[in-house]
């Protein structure tokens, strides 16, 4: 083998590792983001029923595992400012998701990625049916020119 062959194949083992790098990197972004709209959605269920409840009545808050006991009032505002932060979190973040894939589309663009199974159709949507309809199983398989 020549030194320019192996070269290339030590560039395109970097394109790939970068590549997986990049999709990883958005996974955990969307790891995150589904994370943080499960907290919300908890935080907006607990505020409701605090809401209902009496001001004076004892309620319990998990801080850093330790259970701590407070009023309903005392703990209702702290909520509130939680679910507000979470919110704008989950903003943060699909911001830079979105950012992200448009990064990885970038990289597939220049380094010419395709991945085996993923299909351009008639209007440059992916596709992964066949032309009879059927159901293509995509495994999403890396390939490099």
């Amino acid at each position: 083998m020549s030194s320019e062959a192996v070269k290339g194949q030590m560039s395109q083992e970097k394109i790939v590792a970068q590549f997986q790098q990049l999709r990883n990197e958005q996974r955990n972004l969307a790891n995150s983001l589904n994370t943080l709209e499960m907290d919300l959605r908890e935080h907006k269920t607990v505020i409701e029923t605090l809401n209902s409840a009496d001001p004076e009545r004892k309620c319990f808050r998990l801080i850093g595992g330790v259970l701590c006991e407070r009023t309903v009032k005392e703990v209702l505002p702290q909520l509130v400012d939680n679910k507000d932060f979470i919110a704008k979190t989950i903003t943060t973040v699909s911001e830079d998701l979105s950012k992200k894939g448009q990064e990885l589309n970038k990289f597939k663009e220049e380094h010419n990625i395709k991945i085996r199974g993923e299909q351009i159709g008639p209007e440059g949507t992916k596709s992964s049916e066949t032309e009879s309809g059927s159901k293509v199983e995509n495994r999403n398989v890396l390939v490099s020119n």
